[in-house]
């Protein structure tokens, strides 16, 4: 498959952000999981927790961090994708442990966000 420079760097920065929650202790589910409402870079295990994960990079902060860039508009479709995703596997989100991660990268430095948010983006907005 041909991927665009922008794919490319956006793979190299899923496989990063992979690796580096692997090593931390979580198990990859699935990557670049997508459904007519989106798609998930990352879903992982940790423990009991199904957590989906945005990977976000940005070469600089000139123009602020990458994970400023994870705005409501993408936290709701990021919600909604993972819905779907845990319905087409049987599951509810009502009835199992979810958690929404972002993985950011700006310039060389990584921030994991844990619980960047939840379904408060849902029934709030």
């Amino acid at each position: 498959m041909n991927r665009s420079a922008k794919q490319q760097l956006g793979y190299y920065y899923e496989t990063l952000a992979c690796q580096y929650l692997q090593a931390k202790g979580l198990v990859l589910v699935t990557r670049n999981s997508q459904c007519a409402l989106g798609e998930i870079d990352l879903i992982m295990r940790d423990g009991e927790y199904w957590v989906f994960i945005e990977v976000r990079y940005r070469q600089t902060s000139r123009f602020g961090l990458a994970e400023a860039t994870v705005d409501k508009y993408k936290q709701r479709k990021i919600l909604l994708t993972a819905i779907s995703w845990l319905h087409a596997h049987s599951l509810s989100i009502d009835d199992v442990a979810c958690r929404f991660d972002i993985f950011a990268v700006t310039g060389n430095q990584y921030n994991w966000i844990t619980n960047a948010f939840g379904l408060e983006i849902i029934n709030n907005g």
